[in-house]
């Protein structure tokens, strides 16, 4: 770890205090820098935040060897080249160089060159626009955004705590491939994890409280990415849940006793079971909110506070509104562009639904991609969140592997295509993809979303043919002739 790279100085106040040096809290600084404030950011950790070394880039270096592996032997010349096992040792050196071997010196340079303070510690507010660290105090001309991201629960279930579980940081930067795991959760953690695990040698279990995988996505997605695992040689109990978890000595096996009665015995349990937002020691309480609560924002990310008003924003996993990485570089960039309207005394423009200022895309238009095998990518509403919300919709379904691109891709492409249109707009409501290479199609979908675009226009945007991308084409033909 780096030192800090701000030295104190006599002058201890800035226009805009930022706690958290994960890719949100390093773009809101960046925004405000960028257009003429002074921003300082303070972190208890590495600079990079949960994205850089536990989560998104060590996930995906795992992951991406296991789907070019599985991809390479769908095509004819490259089968056998393939055929043998993952060279763990490479793919976890691989992995240890994108998560930069834990250590933040290059995260820390980039602030550097940006003209972006650093403060090593933990910042806590310290009343209105004050935040103190480590005997310093901080204050803020304009603002201070919590940044500060969220954490793996444990759920409480009797000896768990005591057995020391993995959790999303153990998974994604566990040192050798254990010989049983036991994954608890069904959700994108779980399931990126037992595709990795497996793929790198881990005899995998995949414990479920419900009935599917990945309840956020189309049911289909999680029924297809199951048959996968399955495949794979992931053994899938749904409907169960752990009542009881046993390690006797540091180190030791882990026995899992379920709700059945069944006991299952293994090396290492990992737990991907929910996130908490990591407010429960910053302060909050100093302002009148609850410490380790969520943090309720409006679609500017500014957080309402009892007395002194327009200071505090709360960006990124911290206000639930969508915990993705990218989610969160997207408010950060909102919520400074309010934080810069709001200082020179610019009109904020809260009634533009799609304007500079709103966050809208994390309630109308969020992409996500889960990089199993075969992936899953999403962007908008599913039909039933999309029901849910009043809307009067048609579903349009179609078989991802018949399209030529898809063939050319892979031999025995499986996949499929779900666009859920809004019927008396006639626009694009959502769209779901699953199938092998999936997520770089997904940025059609997130914009024609955004955008609003209508059915109309869409036959004029061609896809390439062969092309995977060709699906749309497939797409906008069952919706004319009615046959989805």
């Amino acid at each position: 770890m780096a030192a800090s790279a701000t030295p104190r100085a006599a002058d201890e106040t800035y226009d805009v205090i930022v706690l958290g040096a994960g890719p949100t809290g390093e773009n809101l600084a960046d925004r405000a820098h960028a257009a003429g404030l002074s921003a300082v950011v303070v972190e208890s950790e590495l600079v990079g935040g949960e994205c850089s070394y536990w989560a998104c880039m060590p996930s995906k270096a795992l992951l991406r060897p296991v789907t070019a592996r599985s991809e390479a032997r769908r095509v004819p010349g490259l089968k056998d080249a393939v055929e043998g096992p993952l060279d763990a040792e490479a793919v976890l050196a691989h992995r240890d160089a994108f998560a930069s071997h834990w250590k933040d010196e290059g995260q820390v340079r980039w602030l550097e060159s940006a003209g972006i303070g650093l403060i090593r510690g933990q910042g806590r507010l310290a009343g209105p626009r004050r935040v103190a660290v480590d005997g310093r105090t901080l204050t803020a001309r304009h603002a201070v955004a919590v940044c500060t991201g969220s954490r793996a629960v444990l759920p409480p279930v009797p000896g768990l705590a005591d057995a020391k579980p993995w959790t999303s940081r153990e998974a994604t930067s566990a040192g050798s491939v254990p010989g049983r795991l036991v994954i608890v959760g069904g959700g994108v953690v779980g399931v990126e994890m037992a595709t990795a695990w497996r793929a790198l040698g881990a005899s995998v279990t995949l414990l479920v409280r419900g009935d599917g995988l990945l309840p956020r996505m189309e049911p289909f997605a999680g029924h297809l990415v199951a048959e996968s695992l399955a495949e794979a040689g992931v053994l899938l109990r749904t409907g169960v849940e752990a009542r009881e978890v046993r390690r006797e000595a540091p180190g030791g096996v882990v026995t899992v006793v379920l709700d059945t009665g069944d006991e299952i015995i293994a090396d290492e349990i990992l737990i991907a079971a929910g996130r908490a937002p990591r407010t429960d020691d910053i302060g909050l309480e100093t302002v009148g909110l609850e410490p380790g609560s969520w943090l309720t924002v409006d679609d500017s990310c500014l957080v309402a506070t009892p007395g002194d008003g327009d200071w505090l924003y709360g960006v990124g996993d911290v206000n639930h509104r969508a915990l993705l990485t990218h989610q969160g570089k997207y408010q950060a960039r909102i919520a400074g562009a309010a934080i810069v309207a709001r200082a020179r005394q610019v009109p904020v423009l809260e009634s533009d639904r799609w304007g500079a200022h709103a966050a809208t895309a994390d309630t109308a238009a969020v992409p996500q991609v889960v990089f199993s095998d075969p992936e899953a990518a999403s962007a908008g509403l599913t039909a039933a969140e999309a029901e849910r919300a009043g809307y009067r919709i048609r579903v349009v379904d179609q078989d991802l592997g018949a399209v030529a691109g898809a063939a050319l891709y892979a031999d025995g492409y499986r996949g499929r295509a779900r666009m859920v249109v809004d019927l008396d707009r006639e626009t694009v409501l959502g769209a779901t993809f699953v199938g092998p290479g999936v997520g770089e199609l997904l940025h059609s979908a997130t914009v024609a979303v955004a955008g609003e675009v209508p059915i109309e226009r869409l036959w004029h945007a061609v896809p390439a043919y062969p092309t995977i991308s060709e699906v749309w084409l497939r797409l906008l033909e069952a919706y004319r002739d009615g046959t989805a």
